[in-house]
């Protein structure tokens, strides 16, 4: 059985009767992990190791796992610091800042897959326009070509770890002030605007070989009246054509207030489906899931088989305990642990 195009989530640590069923059903193909599947780096390992054991080839495993506020595995993982940390140190020291965030990447994407996660939805490409509560630090910067390189220094850091990138979201979230998860955002912007400011760490970022992409519950109405993941405009025109992406097209949480637009969540699916997506997520709801596994009909596209099948994880260690005995993931965490410090005191990261 190959991977299908929806991802969902599990309800606790351990997998239940009713989870596993669910991923077993052939038009699942990920599992996205959330706090609530989270008590130890051994237990979410054992989680880790059943999920893959249900299906051959294995599902895909994700996590939201940025730093800062987004970040599901706390205790017995590394602190990461929020993406603005970065920008702030790019403001001073562009090279530094670089190297810290080829550093952050490593160790994140190495203590996940330590731990048997195949990629976390990062690096957030979102240009901070003072305005969106829901992306504000976790931002790199205000500046375009900031965000770009501090995102490009994150993405060979995530690769050293072994883990690919998903930039989101798409065609960028942080000039609109309400929450997707809870309203349907309007960015009244042209395309020109947009193309000259947001689009730019995406642009950047596709040349440098993002591995995949994520758009936003946004509408932007001069472009499409279609919040951009159900938008043909967007994700076929705009990023597959204008930006060259061969990625794979994520959606968003279909659950969310701002995917509410395209109907039930049937409807919802097949409008991202339709409009690009390689995989959509419903996340949070398992009466939804399995509303949409029953009611879902979709032939899935060779290429969207194979740009999934891109997304595992690489070879990692056996263990955070191995990992913690590199010489090279010991000097990664010591500098990431610094980041924040200002004069010898330490700063809320």
């Amino acid at each position: 059985m190959g991977l299908g195009p929806v991802m969902v989530d599990v309800v606790g640590k351990q997998l239940t009767a009713d989870d596993e069923a669910r991923l077993r059903h052939p038009l699942v193909g990920g599992v996205i992990l959330f706090a609530r599947n989270y008590e130890s780096p051994g237990q979410l390992t054992e989680l880790t190791t059943a999920i893959r054991a249900l299906r051959a080839p294995p599902l895909l495993i994700s996590v939201d796992h940025e730093g800062g506020r987004v970040q599901r595995f706390r205790d017995g993982f590394t602190k990461i610091p929020a993406m603005r940390e970065l920008g702030k140190t790019w403001d001073a020291h562009p090279q530094r800042a670089r190297h810290l965030a080829q550093q952050v990447g490593y160790v994140l994407a190495a203590e996940l897959r330590a731990c048997g996660v195949d990629f976390s939805f990062t690096p957030v490409l979102d240009v901070d326009h003072g305005q969106s509560s829901v992306i504000g630090d976790r931002a790199f910067h205000s500046e375009p070509q900031a965000i770009a390189e501090l995102a490009h220094s994150l993405l060979m850091g995530l690769r050293q770890g072994g883990m690919h990138t998903v930039g989101k979201h798409f065609p960028g979230h942080g000039y609109v002030q309400a929450d997707s998860h809870l309203a349907i955002p309007v960015d009244e912007r042209g395309y020109t605007d947009i193309e000259l400011c947001d689009l730019i760490p995406f642009r950047q970022m596709v040349s440098f070989g993002l591995s995949a992409v994520m758009p936003a519950h946004v509408i932007y109405p001069k472009v499409d009246s279609r919040p951009a993941g159900f938008s043909p405009v967007w994700l076929k025109n705009v990023l597959r054509g204008e930006l060259g992406f061969e990625g794979c097209i994520f959606s968003d949480d279909l659950s969310m207030e701002g995917a509410t637009v395209a109907g039930g969540i049937v409807q919802r699916a097949e409008a991202a489906l339709n409009a690009g997506c390689d995989m959509v997520l419903v996340c949070n709801k398992p009466e939804s899931a399995d509303e949409l596994l029953q009611g879902l009909h979709y032939d899935m596209p060779v290429t969207s088989k194979a740009r999934l099948s891109q997304m595992r994880g690489k070879t990692h260690p056996d263990s955070l305990a191995t990992l913690h005995e590199q010489p090279q993931f010991l000097k990664a965490l010591g500098e990431v642990a610094g980041i924040g410090m200002s004069n010898g005191e330490l700063q809320l990261v």
